[in-house]
Parts: C-alpha cells; sequence; structure tokens
C-alpha cells in the first residue's frame, strides 16, 4: 500500500513538474534578447498602463516588414504609413480639380454668348477639299468616344458620391457608380491601343512651324474675329496634340494600367502615387477636351463637317487653314509653309 501510494505522489509530481515546464515555455514571449526585451517592455507597459495601445500601433504603423507566410509585395507590413497622407491628399487635388472643371464650363458658355460660334466671312463655293481620310476620322472617333467615356465615368467616381448621391439617393448612385467603375475599368485598355495608332497617324502634321508663332499671338483670332494663317493643324490644335494626346494621354495609360492591373505586384505606395497623378492627368485632360469639343461642335461652323464627312468647303478651308489649302491646291500631299495666295479675310 504505502509502495502505491509513493509511485502515485511520484506520478502527480512528474505531471506537474511537466506542465509548469510547458506553461512556462508556451508564455515565453520570445527567442532571442531583442524580442525578450520588447516582452518585457509591452508587459510593464501593460502594468504601468493597461488601456494603452499606442506602442503596439506605433510598431505596427512604423511600415516595418514583419513575419508573415503569405508571399507577395508588402505582405509582411499590416499597415502602410502613407495611406493616411494619400487619402488625405486626394481630397483637396479633387476638390480644386472639380472647381477648375465647372469654371472652364461656365468659361466657354460665356464665350459662346459673348463670341457666338466662329463663322467664314466668305459665301460656302460648294467645292469641298478632303481634310481627313476614313482611316484618320475612324481612330479620332474611337479615342475621342472611349475618352469621353473614361471621362464622364472618371467624373462619376471621383465627384459622385458628394455631388450625386445627395440627389438621386443611394439606390440610383450605387447602380450609377458600380456601372462607372466597370466602364472605366474596361474602357481604359481600349484607350491604350488606340492613343498610339492615333499619335503616330496625325504626328506630322501636329510638328510645330515658324508660322505657328504668328498664330500664337494673334491667338488665333478668336477674340478679334480676324482669319489668321495655319497649316493643316493650327498653333491651338497642335499644342492640344501634345498637351492632350501625348503627354496626358500616355499619362493617363500608364498611370491607369497600374491602377488596373494591381497583379503587377506593385507596392501600395505606387499604387497610391499613379492614383493622384491619374485623377490630376483625368481632370486636366477632361477640362482641355471640353475645350475642343466646343470649338469643334457649336463653337465654330464647319468644324464637325470635318470629322464627320472627312470633306469642309473650300472657302473654310482657305479662311481656317489657308497654308495647307495652298498646299491642297498645289497638289501637295499634307505639308505645310507654302505662301499664302491671297490676305485672309476678317469675319463679319
Amino acid at each position: 500500500m504505502g509502495t502505491t501510494l509513493t509511485r502515485a505522489a511520484r506520478s502527480v509530481t512528474a505531471v506537474a513538474c511537466l506542465t509548469w515546464l510547458c506553461a512556462a515555455w508556451a508564455q515565453s514571449p520570445a527567442v532571442n534578447a531583442t524580442e525578450a526585451d520588447q516582452a518585457k517592455q509591452q508587459a510593464a507597459q501593460q502594468l504601468a498602463q493597461p488601456l494603452n495601445n499606442r506602442p503596439v500601433w506605433n510598431e505596427v504603423r512604423s511600415g516595418e516588414p514583419q513575419y508573415t507566410s503569405q508571399r507577395g509585395a508588402e505582405t509582411n507590413v499590416l499597415i502602410q504609413p502613407m495611406g493616411q497622407t494619400w487619402r488625405a491628399a486626394r481630397v483637396p487635388v479633387a476638390t480644386i480639380g472639380g472647381f477648375l472643371f465647372v469654371l472652364t464650363l461656365l468659361a466657354l458658355a460665356v464665350f459662346y454668348v459673348l463670341r457666338g460660334p466662329i463663322k467664314t466671312s466668305g459665301a460656302p463655293t460648294g467645292r469641298m477639299v478632303e481634310r481627313f481620310t476614313l482611316v484618320e476620322r475612324s481612330v479620332h472617333w474611337g479615342v475621342a468616344i472611349t475618352f469621353v467615356a473614361l471621362a464622364v465615368t472618371g467624373l462619376v467616381i471621383t465627384f459622385g458620391k458628394s455631388v450625386l448621391l445627395p440627389i438621386i439617393g443611394y439606390t440610383l448612385f450605387s447602380w450609377l457608380a458600380t456601372l462607372s467603375k466597370t466602364l472605366h475599368n474596361f474602357v481604359g485598355p481600349v484607350l491604350v491601343v488606340l492613343l498610339p495608332i492615333m499619335i503616330v497617324l496625325f504626328l506630322r502634321e501636329n510638328l510645330f512651324r515658324a508660322h505657328d508663332f504668328a498664330w500664337f499671338k494673334k491667338a488665333g483670332g478668336m477674340f478679334s474675329g480676324e482669319h489668321v494663317p495655319a497649316g493643316k493643324a493650327n498653333a491651338g490644335q497642335k499644342l492640344l496634340f501634345w498637351l492632350m494626346v501625348v503627354v496626358i494621354g500616355i499619362t493617363l495609360c500608364v498611370t491607369g494600367l497600374i491602377l488596373d492591373f494591381p497583379n503587377f505586384n506593385q507596392t501600395r505606395a505606387t499604387m497610391q502615387l499613379a492614383n493622384v497623378v491619374h485623377m490630376v492627368a483625368g481632370i486636366a485632360g477632361t477640362i482641355l477636351v471640353a475645350g475642343h469639343i466646343y470649338l469643334g461642335t457649336i463653337g465654330m461652323k464647319g468644324a464637325l463637317d470635318a470629322m464627320r464627312t472627312g470633306y469642309v468647303d473650300e472657302t473654310w478651308a482657305k479662311e481656317h487653314h489657308l497654308y495647307w489649302y495652298n498646299e491642297v491646291k498645289a497638289g501637295k500631299a499634307g505639308g505645310e509653309g507654302a505662301p499664302p495666295l491671297a490676305a485672309p479675310q476678317r469675319a463679319g
């Protein structure tokens, strides 16, 4: 009997010792000196200030990589501190851009009321001049429709929550926002394909010439009513081509691809920077294209025919693009810089 009790006591003692060792090992906060010191500091912090989680969150928000079993860019960083900076910066940037866009629309409306549409001073001759080929018009309309779709959906995504939501309500805005986001993501790559084609097609006629400086000096006669001689593309159109199509267009394509395809494994900082640049370029491009649409439709009589049918009246070609008209009459294919056949007239 005594032997049995002795063995039982020894077994209980062994189990208790083993349990204590396991508990001590399980509660060990670190496997090296640095982690042990951090664990002691956290324990002391909890005793002194039990509800103060600041030290823990400072470490989480430090951006320093920790351990994770999930592989990928920044998967070992729980919180990236630049995210808060991005969230704070995009609101004022979007607000300023929104006001500039509205002011642009108001300025165009005032200009139309005061100036009216730009007309030719001479009567139409009925003789038509080919201005754009079918290929050029097809590419132009493809880029135009794509860009307008992206501009409209981009405006909804950027300003819809502040402007449209209070007016149309949550249900309709939810449907509209989802549709805009989907269209924006899928139409964007179409612009990536069409834009380089447009740049190649229209590059030669948009190279600046010596006579373009005279056009700039007189602002193209927009305010004076004078018909300033120009090539196939006037200086204003050339500036628009290089700013909107080349610089802004390429910027939108590059940043759009970064945002549209996160599987490129880019970091969050790259995505945040691309988002702000994309928004700034998008608003700037939308403002420029608003002016282009105005001049190509109601702002100038006969301009829309050039892209709709490919032909313009001889009087229109002579008064608005005299150097190009002279080249056409001389049988030269798209050259610029020929001296005018006659002095340009003033618009009545």
